[in-house]
């Protein structure tokens, strides 16, 4: 099979690629990626040597260089690249709505011409916030109700992916995946910021109470979601992924300022962010009863791989 993935040299996608080689080592892969601040070649390093993988520096807005690679018989795209990060689409909106929304449809647009299956990688931000002291969960049937710039351009695209399997019949799915964590993670992330902070004996800035909660899945978990999904989803279906790990800022930050050997005094409280979601928690269980997947990977034991992959690049 030939994979265009896109966003490969950001976080999750380039965890991606090393799990995909690994598994599928006859697949061939193009790699899409602008470099923007969040992408980073050194998360590639074992791979780009491979003679089944192939990095292009890209913009996914571009018709004309998506229309050529998708010409070269590609099977799937697995679209990763997006802007993330919350805080810096509250402070520059445009550059969200042009990847996420513009992207997405140029995307979308050539797997229409050339009747590509399209898996779409999304966030459970989409679905808005949780009551703290609420039993629900996000679930597939969950309204759509986002807070931020970010999360308003993550729910466009993903109705813009539904939309060309409706309208078109282009084979498409959708995963509204948890917080990831793990290795190659940017540092404007809270784990790794603070992790990182904590190894240089910084401070860690910690939004408001800190009593928000979080879903945590472990990068490597959510890689063998979208395999699973991949591989035996139904074409037209949306599936959440969750760590079932939900945790509070502060639990996370308090964790990891034992397990770094630092104390209190290492917690600097900041001002909350901008209409700042409260919960978030997701309900797998749709994926674990059609597809047999579900995480594999405790949060304890994910941020003890995290911290000492950290480590080994300070």
């Amino acid at each position: 099979m030939r994979i265009l993935i896109t966003g490969g040299a950001g976080f999750i996608g380039s965890n991606f690629i090393h799990y995909w080689l690994k598994k599928y080592p006859l697949d061939y892969l193009f790699n899409l990626d602008l470099l923007t601040y969040a992408g980073n070649l050194e998360n590639l390093k074992g791979v780009e040597k491979n003679k089944n993988y192939q990095f292009i520096r890209g913009d996914i807005a571009d018709s004309d260089l998506i229309e050529t690679i998708l010409s070269e018989k590609v099977d799937l795209i697995v679209h990763f690249a997006a802007e993330s990060h919350v805080d810096r689409s509250i402070t520059d909106a445009g550059a969200f709505v042009r990847t996420n929304v513009l992207g997405t449809q140029v995307l979308l647009e050539g797997a229409r011409k050339n009747n590509i299956r399209f898996h779409h990688i999304s966030t459970d931000e989409v679905f808005g916030s949780l009551e703290l002291d609420s039993q629900e969960k996000f679930n597939e049937k969950t309204p759509y109700d986002p807070s931020s710039p970010y999360s308003a351009s993550k729910a466009a695209s993903d109705h813009l992916a539904r939309a060309y399997h409706r309208t078109y019949g282009l084979p498409v799915t959708v995963t509204n995946c948890s917080n990831n964590y793990g290795p190659r993670q940017h540092l404007e992330k809270l784990v790794p910021l603070f992790i990182t902070n904590l190894l240089q004996n910084k401070k860690v800035p910690l939004y408001g109470d800190g009593l928000n909660v979080r879903d945590w899945l472990y990068v490597e978990d959510h890689c063998r979601a979208i395999d699973a999904v991949i591989k035996k989803g139904k074409i037209g279906e949306t599936y959440c992924v969750g760590g079932d790990a939900e945790k509070s800022n502060l639990e996370i930050t308090n964790l990891l300022v034992e397990k770094l050997g630092r104390d209190k005094n290492s917690i600097q409280p900041v001002e909350d962010r901008k209409g700042h979601d409260r919960r978030y928690a997701i309900d797998a269980s749709k994926i674990k009863k059609e597809l047999g997947w579900k995480p594999t990977v405790t949060f304890e034991e994910g941020i003890e791989k995290t911290i000492e992959w950290y480590k080994k690049q300070s």
